[in-house]
């Protein structure tokens, strides 16, 4: 039976003061969880503008890319993330993030990296354990690129045998046109021939 990568996000980070940023990224999470992903972002958005470097708004903003399937956008997000971060736990959920829409991109040479640095940060990360093996067994499954070079001479092979038919079928065209050629000059070989026949018979019914 085929296993698959698990697609689950760490959820969004949680916070405990009632500043006005906390309480942005608090109603954030509450439209998260409501799975109203757009008003999430929106809220997440206005805790960024007021503070660049919240690392919780851009944490869970990231989220709710991937939610709502801009995967691109949310890997550069927690790619971005991991400068400022400092803390082992919140780095092992972006690397473990990352790892996830990597993954989900079937780009697994980056995703199991992803995953290695997630266990990097945290050893005990089963999930992170699970999906890395799952990642290169699947990697292993995968069958290798081939040569540019062999590429190259597939698509030659390719080539000349789409133009074998054609060209075959112009050489029976030519052989065909030969014989008749050669039928035709026959023809006209056997005429000047019988008339040659003709004109000693007649003359020779003249002499005698």
């Amino acid at each position: 039976m085929k296993k698959f990568l698990v697609i689950v996000l760490f959820l969004p980070l949680a916070v405990c003061s009632q500043s006005g940023n906390d309480l942005l990224i608090r109603d954030g999470n509450e439209f998260y969880k409501k799975q109203e992903y757009p008003k999430a972002a929106n809220q997440y958005q206005k805790a960024l503008q007021s503070d660049p470097k919240d690392l919780k708004a851009s944490f869970n903003l990231a989220n709710t890319y991937y939610r709502q399937d801009q995967k691109v956008e949310a890997a550069k997000l927690f790619s971005g993330l991991l400068p400022d971060v400092k803390e082992h736990d919140l780095k092992n959920r972006i690397y473990y993030n990352k790892g996830v829409i990597l993954s989900d991109q079937k780009n697994l040479e980056e995703s199991i990296e992803a995953y290695k640095n997630a266990l990097r940060q945290d050893p005990s990360d089963r999930e992170a354990r699970e999906n890395l093996q799952k990642a290169l067994l699947e990697l292993k499954r995968k069958p290798p690129p081939q040569p540019k070079e062999e590429k190259k001479d597939k698509k030659k092979q390719q080539q000349q045998q789409q133009k074998q038919p054609q060209s075959k079928l112009n050489q029976k065209e030519t052989e065909q046109r030969l014989k008749l050629l050669q039928q035709k000059e026959k023809q006209v070989q056997e005429r000047i021939q019988k008339e040659k026949n003709k004109g000693i018979g007649g003359s020779n019914n003249k002499d005698w």
